[in-house]
């Protein structure tokens, strides 16, 4: 991709306030754009590394046996009926026809996935399922903020799992906490903590949160820096000052929830009378599970914990590209030109600074703004070789363009 043809321009100053890093690095790297108060659209850059994140996922998911399926977001007043949460629920966005129907837009799809499993469920032979999708959702939030952190419409993955009996649930449960927390890791996350809070509005019994320390998050956390102890503040009945699996001084922070999961029960099979046989083939309701993860706030929160003062750090797993080229040779693009088309001719996707009426000065600096992993340059000074900068670090080295194409397949296993 060339800067000067293909890339939505940077924006260095908008005069706009910020509540949060990222919704202010986003909006000036170029990866999204306010459309309305928690309503973005999602630009080339930005769209790919949502894309990279929703991959990941999706191998993730599909590694449980989960099967992807894709639900309407449009959902019938009668299902809501049906489990009573259409006047309970209370960021449902409701929709009036002009057929006099009227439609909830899908902030979750229990009241569409369980009536459909109960299609497929007949005996105990047919469980576990798991069913999973990857779409868009919407909340009607009192205050939408921190940009796509807490927005109206929303990116997420829900998976939904039925079961013959408790014991069934409980063994798949643990097996998504082990893909939640592989996920998290390949996206670059070093320290995710899972915390236990209430179920809220889709179950009367408690979640699990899984979320990442920074002063943009909206959770109070206590945790203990020595183990993996940690709480939803929300919760606690009593101060706690010392650790109670270790005795190690307990900390607070504030968090960005980044994934949940929730013991569903029988409530939304009892609401919809779906049965299965058993193997003394009497009548049971599955018991089901729900597990989310909100992949558009993945993206504000990668880059709410990997930043600098100079814009973007992408963790090499979801980086919009492999590698940033910026082209400081004045008037002359021939040797950088042979560059980019050399990496693109090995698979290597290549963000271009072929900007000729820019100065070297903004070049950097929007480099660093976007934030790719790694910086190639082409210089006066490099001669017949490549300039190789990590985004991480001050130092520089020397290749040769052969050399710079077997680095970046080295670093992206490409």
């Amino acid at each position: 991709m060339k800067i000067s043809t293909d890339y939505i321009k940077t924006i260095t100053q908008t005069g706009k306030e910020f509540d949060s890093r990222s919704h202010e690095l986003l909006i000036k790297a170029g990866f999204i754009d306010p459309v309305a108060s928690g309503l973005y659209s999602y630009l080339p850059p930005g769209l790919a590394v949502l894309n990279k994140i929703e991959d990941i996922v999706r191998t993730h998911m599909n590694s449980l046996g989960a099967l992807e399926v894709s639900l309407p977001s449009l959902h019938p007043k009668d299902h809501w009926l049906q489990t009573k949460r259409w006047d309970s629920f209370d960021v449902l966005f409701k929709v009036q026809s002009r057929h006099d129907k009227e439609y909830g837009l899908g902030p979750s799809h229990e009241e569409i996935v369980t009536p459909l499993a109960a299609k497929y469920i007949q005996t105990h032979k047919d469980l576990p399922l798991g069913l999973y999708q990857i779409g868009t959702k919407f909340r009607d939030e009192a205050r939408a903020k921190s940009g796509i952190l807490r927005g109206r419409e929303f990116r997420m993955k829900d998976l939904y799992s039925f079961h013959a009996d408790n014991l069934d649930f409980e063994e798949y449960y643990k097996k998504v906490i082990v893909a939640y927390q592989k996920i998290f890791t390949e996206l670059g996350f070093e320290d995710v903590k899972m915390t236990e809070a209430s179920g809220g509005d889709f179950t009367k019994k408690f979640s699990h949160e899984f979320n990442v320390l920074t002063e943009a998050g909206e959770v109070d956390l206590i945790y203990c820096a020595a183990c993996d102890f940690a709480q939803n503040a929300e919760v606690l009945t009593t101060k706690l000052t010392k650790c109670p699996k270790c005795g190690e001084e307990i900390k607070e922070g504030r968090a960005i929830e980044i994934g949940n999961i929730f013991d569903l029960g029988t409530r939304f099979s009892d609401d919809f009378k779906v049965k299965f046989k058993d193997e003394q083939g009497r009548p049971v309701s599955p018991h089901m599970g729900c597990y989310g993860i909100g992949t558009s706030r993945l993206l504000g929160a990668i880059v709410e914990v990997n930043n600098d003062k100079n814009g973007i750090i992408w963790p090499t797993s979801v980086a919009p590209f492999h590698a940033h080229l910026v082209n400081l040779v004045r008037d002359d693009s021939k040797f950088a030109d042979l560059i980019y088309r050399t990496l693109q001719s090995e698979g290597i996707s290549v963000l271009y600074d072929d900007r000729s009426e820019v100065s070297a000065g903004e070049k950097l600096v929007v480099s660093d703004l976007i934030g790719v992993p790694i910086r190639l340059l082409v210089s006066d000074r490099t001669g017949d070789q490549v300039e190789w900068k990590l985004r991480i670090d001050e130092k520089t080295r020397m290749f040769s363009v052969p050399e710079v194409v077997k680095h970046l397949k080295d670093a992206y296993v490409i």
